[in-house]
């Protein structure tokens, strides 16, 4: 082999090794890349209630389950209503009729049975609507 054929060899491997961890980056961090902030009215906040005993440990780590809500927030600009679930306990002072911005987390697209829909959503401000 000459150092020509060696070279070559040495820039696929590396290229091909950069491709595959700019793959894995994107893949890993998919719903982040790809959030939508919305900015609107908030239409709904529920806390969802899990039927479990809840029982603590000397830690005091309690589930993050037990904060979960489902939120629902009226896009200022399109009118569409944006619908989440959420382990943010910020979500827990939230009232319908306030306005918000949130970052609303997309399911990845090979969790088909998920598609289109959103996770995570995580307040970024809470404020009175201007009347």
């Amino acid at each position: 082999m000459d150092m020509a054929t060696i070279w070559k060899f040495t820039k696929f491997v590396i290229g091909l090794v950069v491709l595959v961890l700019i793959l894995w980056a994107v893949l890993a961090n998919y719903s982040v890349i790809f959030s939508k902030t919305v900015i609107g009215e908030i239409t709904s906040v529920e806390r969802v209630e899990i039927p479990v005993a809840l029982v603590t440990r000397a830690e005091g780590n309690i589930t993050s389950q037990v904060f979960s809500f489902a939120i629902g927030i009226k896009d200022t600009k399109t009118n569409e209503i944006f619908t989440a679930s959420s382990e943010d306990r910020q979500w827990a002072v939230a009232q319908p009729g306030q306005c918000a911005e949130a970052v609303f987390l997309p399911y990845p697209p090979w969790q088909f049975t998920k598609k289109d829909t959103y996770f995570g959503a995580r307040l970024v401000k809470l404020h009175e609507c201007a009347k």
